[in-house]
């Protein structure tokens, strides 16, 4: 039995575990204070190109995203996102439960389109009755999105401008931004990403770590008494060590790349074992999440040997479903993927 059910059905990649093994018994303070995770945060500010960035270790990507889009907003503020958005759509109502709505606009291909967001925004200030309304505080975007797609960086220029012209925040949920970085068909560097967004993050959880994400402000404009606000809402661990060491790790010796590199190329191997056996895809996507559109009898038969995740129905008879790969997806894998498929 394989899985490709999702990229953090394993552990911590054994680089992060080693290093967490090695400081294990250091009397360390808490709450991020530590000098792990003092250098975490500087070399993730080298990475992103921000020597001022002001960086935060959160958890898990639910609470980043609850966190950064409740603290950032006012009480009458909701958070414009595409309707496939990660907030829109598999967060549990976590962005609701915080006092926020979730103003959700059309989608291509997972991505939200300038040309939506900038008539989205036309419309609602063009509105008289926009007083009566819940005003569009901030936009998110996740990189890559819930299908795996990119944004280029004339997207994200582009919607960074439309933002700054309505004066609210761009917030890019990076959650599996790795994969998105290390994409062979990407022209976006994380430095892009941090001259485009007011704050983003740099998932761990999903990309080698065991758990946890960085949020970066990449304009001075972390909210004010943010720790306080973090620990109010449940993101903020006693054992802060526990994030910054893992983050030193994966910015130490390029392991972060490395883990997005070997996922990648996991994937447009997947690619090419889907095409060799016809297997249809659902869209075209150049990151670690590969859909397909499987017959509901075979998918049957392919749960004996490979764990995959449901994603929607196609129709009565197909089902798309997906296939993720991570570190620690290995060709043992895919060639077990490869037979199953076969026997069909």
């Amino acid at each position: 039995m394989v899985s490709f059910e999702n990229d953090y059905n394993a552990g911590a990649h054994p680089e992060v575990l080693r290093k967490l093994t090695e400081t294990n018994l250091e009397p360390l303070s808490g709450y991020g204070t530590d000098p792990y995770c003092k250098s975490a945060r500087e070399k993730i500010r080298r990475a992103v190109g921000l020597p001022e960035a002001q960086v935060d270790f959160l958890v898990g990507g639910t609470q980043a995203n609850a966190v950064v889009i409740s603290t950032m907003l006012a009480d009458y503020e909701g958070v414009v996102a595409a309707e496939t958005g990660h907030v829109s759509s598999h967060e549990a109502g976590a962005i609701e439960y915080t006092g926020h709505e979730v103003l959700t606009v059309p989608q291509k291909d997972g991505k939200m389109v300038p040309e939506t967001l900038r008539r989205y925004l036309e419309a609602f200030f063009g509105d008289e009755n926009h007083e009566h309304m819940t005003f569009p505080g901030m936009v998110y975007l996740s990189h890559p999105t819930e299908y795996g797609t990119l944004y280029s960086k004339a997207e994200l220029t582009e919607i960074s401008g439309i933002c700054r012209g309505y004066g609210i925040p761009l917030f890019l949920d990076g959650a599996r931004l790795g994969y998105g970085l290390m994409s062979r068909e990407t022209d976006l560097t994380l430095p892009d990403i941090a001259q485009l967004c007011d704050v983003f993050y740099i998932g761990g959880t999903k990309v080698g770590a065991l758990c946890g994400e960085a949020v970066v402000f990449t304009k001075g404009n972390r909210p004010a008494h943010f720790m306080t606000s973090v620990k109010r809402r449940g993101a903020l661990l006693a054992k802060g060590r526990l994030l910054g060491v893992q983050f030193d790790a994966l910015f130490t010796d390029d392991l972060y790349y490395r883990i997005g590199r070997h996922a990648i190329d996991m994937a447009e191997k997947m690619k090419a074992i889907l095409e060799e056996l016809g297997i249809p895809m659902y869209l075209d996507s150049p990151t670690n999440q590969q859909f397909v559109v499987l017959e509901n009898g075979r998918l049957e038969r392919l749960r004996e040997q490979v764990a995959y995740s449901f994603w929607e129905k196609y129709d009565d008879d197909h089902t798309v479903v997906r296939l993720a790969t991570s570190w620690a997806t290995t060709e043992e894998d895919l060639e077990v993927l490869r037979e199953a498929l076969k026997r069909g």
